[in-house]
Order: C-alpha cells, then structure tokens, then sequence
C-alpha cells in the first residue's frame, strides 16, 4: 500500500524549487505556534508583506498634502489607475488600452452588460453555465429584466452531462449553435469556482462569433491562477476581482478588459453602443474643464465613472509588481507541481483510509487550475470541522465539497504533506463510512 510523503521529501522538493522563495514575501497565518496550511487563496490570498509600506506612502501623503495628493504625490492619485497597465496587460495578454482597474467585480459585469448586452432583433437570450457563481447569475437575470425579458426563457444555462462534473467543451459549443440568431451574449466564468474546472475560452469564443453573438467571461478565478490571451482569443469583454489570487486584499478593486474592436471603433465609442458614463471616463486632458458633454477616452476607461480608490488600490500594485517580477508562466509551472502533488497526496490518503475520496476537478492539469474540489463520501461537515481544528485552511461548500487551492505564490510542498497527514488521521478518527 502506498504511503504518505514524509516532510523530509516535502522540504527537499521545496529546497529545489527556485519560486519557493516567494513564500516569504507574504504573511502566513498561525496555528498553534506555526504556519497554517492555507489553501484558501481561491476566496482570500494572502498579504504581502510589502502592503503595508506602500499603503503608508499613501496615508503620508493624504496627511502631508490633502487634496494635493492628486497632483504632487509620489504616486499622484488623478492618474493612479495607470500603474496597474503594465500588470494587468501581462496577467490577460491584453493590450495597454484594452485593461482598466475599477470598482467591483459584480458592478463591472453589470456596466459591461450594458453594453455587451443589448436585446434586439430576436438576439435576447444569454447563454451561461448551470450553477454559475451566484452573483453571476443575480446579474444576468437582472440584466435581463431591466430589457423586459424573462430569465426563465432568456437565460440559456449549460449542465454536465448525466453523472458528470464538468460541462464538455463540445457541448457548450452545441448550445451556442442551438440557440443561433437568438443569442446575444455568451458570459461563462473561466474556471468554475466549484469544480475548478478551466473552460477553452477560445473555442468558445470562436463559437460564439459564429453565430452573430459576443462573448465575455468573468475571470475571478482565473485572473493569476492560469496564463491568458484575452486580446489574441478575440474575447469581446471580461471582469475579475483582485482578491484572490491577485493577493490584493478584501473586497480590493476589479478590472476589466474590452476588446480594442470596441474601444477603438468610433461606432463603439459613439452611440451605437450603449455605455454608462462618468466622469472618469471623460477625455483626461479636458477633464477638468468640465464640459457638459461627454468625451470618452479612447479606451477601456471609456467605462470608467469614478476616481480610483487609492487606498484600496495601494495593496493591488504591490501585487502585481510580484507577478511582474517572477512571471506568468513560471507560475503556471510551479502550480501543475504543486497541484499534481496535492491529487498524489489525496490519492493516497484514501488509498491508507478505505475512504472514497473523490476529485470533482478534472483530472487533466490542462483543463484546471490550482484547485481540487474534493467529496470524501460518507464524510460532512465534521471532517471539515477537523480540518480546520488542525490548522489546515479550507474552503467548504454545500453539500460536501471541500475546495483547497494549492497557490503557487507560498504554498508549499510541506504544506499538502501535512495536510495529508491531518487528512489521514481525521479520516481514521471519524471513522470509515461508505
């Protein structure tokens, strides 16, 4: 019978691991005297240790020069939002004027909506996948009523298969084909945050097109997690937080990226796409004239309406200089390892136990992120009450999913062995169970 890695061989591999360093720049949280094992960074990531410095750069110079700040800080506040171009255009594979950090994730879907989504001629329903995240799901049918329709028929939602987790490429592709002329928009999340399943964002983009419609994606949990090419897949619009695995901190700011298609088109920038407005959005170099006409820029900001929330968007360039600095698909490459490892482990421990333990992320490394959604059946709440009692930090949702993200930024090969030995003698304590 196969046994558990020893924490010799946890720490060896992470010894020869060269991004095992980056653990150290951020904080992890405690437990009983040492590291908790956080695999949590799907809901929260961790704070880097460098927030709070430059979170006082800031604070210092709101005391220091009051409204003075937008202009004569460090980091002057009238343009803070261009800091985070360079970040954001490496993390989606965007173009500078296709990205813009702003507000939050869920008042972004809504002002991309309203321009993306615009029922007209027959073209009224949205297509989306079944048990999309609910705030996902709150928006489009919201969407949908604010044009006089109704989601029980405009919303078009794709399920797995009979007895399976995942939605089949294929299938979603049938769909789009299916619901043809009448199809407006296609808004799918990148990676399910329950299965942590990673959709072919291109294929069905290309799907999508085909049939007339467009196609956006929210990419919150996706954003840092896997490498992405929104501008050369030819996605039309998309959205994420930065409180994952951007590591930005609660409630931190979102961003979105339009496609220069739409940004740059005068068709678009003009009246033939619907579009909310703000002043933030205006023309910045007459801006302050404050002219009653709107002058968008011509570029994603177009969408902007408020000034950025500097304080909240302090932490958010931190973290993205750290993505910077080590890059996107040196990440990606350190989370297969971590994540392959973290499938080794489970494996085992159910093999140890008797325990059926079964993986609802698929098995293919190419077709997830760093997530495993994971049922030990015949086990409830009480093993994830036991695994949080020992220090390891879970996800649970109902009913019996424990979701664990091993996160390439400061998990650690020695933080999924231990896990598997409170695993292992949780399991052994609460008894085998079918």
């Amino acid at each position: 019978m196969k046994d558990l890695p020893s924490l010799e061989e946890a720490r060896a591999l992470d010894r020869n691991d060269p991004l095992s360093a980056l653990r150290k720049e951020f904080h992890l949280p405690q437990h009983g005297g040492q590291d908790a094992m956080y695999f949590t960074g799907n809901s929260l990531g961790l704070q880097p240790k460098a927030a709070a410095k430059a979170l006082q750069v800031e604070l210092d110079d709101w005391a220091r020069l009051g409204v003075e700040g937008h202009f004569h800080g460090q980091h002057p506040w009238v343009n803070y939002h261009d800091r985070f171009v360079d970040g954001l255009t490496h993390l989606t594979g965007a173009k500078p004027h296709e990205v813009v950090a702003m507000n939050g994730l869920t008042v972004n879907l809504h002002l991309l909506l309203i321009s993306f989504y615009n029922p007209k001629a027959g073209r009224t329903k949205i297509l989306c996948e079944a048990k999309a995240f609910p705030s996902d799901r709150y928006a489009l049918c919201s969407q949908i009523k604010l044009h006089g329709g109704n989601p029980a028929t405009d919303l078009v939602e794709v399920a797995p298969r009979e007895g399976e987790h995942h939605l089949r490429t294929e299938d979603i592709v049938a769909a789009i084909q299916e619901t043809g002329d009448a199809l407006a928009t296609v808004m799918i999340g990148g990676v399910n945050y329950y299965t942590g399943q990673l959709h072919d964002m291109e294929g069905i983009v290309r799907a999508a097109h085909k049939v007339g419609a467009t196609c956006g994606f929210d990419l919150a949990h996706t954003m840092g997690n896997v490498p992405l090419e929104l501008h050369n897949w030819e996605v039309d619009y998309a959205c994420w937080c930065s409180y994952k695995y951007l590591n930005s901190g609660p409630g931190a700011v979102s961003g979105v990226f339009i496609h220069e298609r739409h940004v740059r088109d005068a068709q678009g920038l003009g009246t033939a796409m619907q579009r909310l407005e703000g002043w933030w959005g205006h023309d910045a170099e007459s801006r302050f004239k404050m002219a009653p006409d709107f002058v968008p820029m011509p570029s994603a900001e177009a969408w902007q309406m408020s000034n950025a929330p500097v304080l909240n968007m302090a932490v958010h360039k931190v973290a993205l200089d750290l993505f910077l600095s080590v890059g996107m698909s040196a990440l990606r490459e350190r989370s297969l390892r971590l994540t392959a490892f973290l499938e080794e482990v489970v494996g085992a421990v159910a093999e140890l136990t008797g325990t059926s333990l079964e993986i609802l992320t698929p098995r293919d490394p190419e077709a997830r992120g760093c997530q495993l959604s994971i049922v030990a059946h015949g086990h409830g709440r009480a093993l994830f009450d036991h695994l949080m009692a020992h220090g390891v930090v879970v996800d649970w949702r109902e009913p019996a999913v424990i979701r664990m993200a091993p996160v390439p930024m400061y998990n650690s090969f020695e933080d999924i062995v231990r896990f598997g030995h409170v695993l292992k003698a949780g399991l052994e304590e609460l008894g085998p169970k079918a």
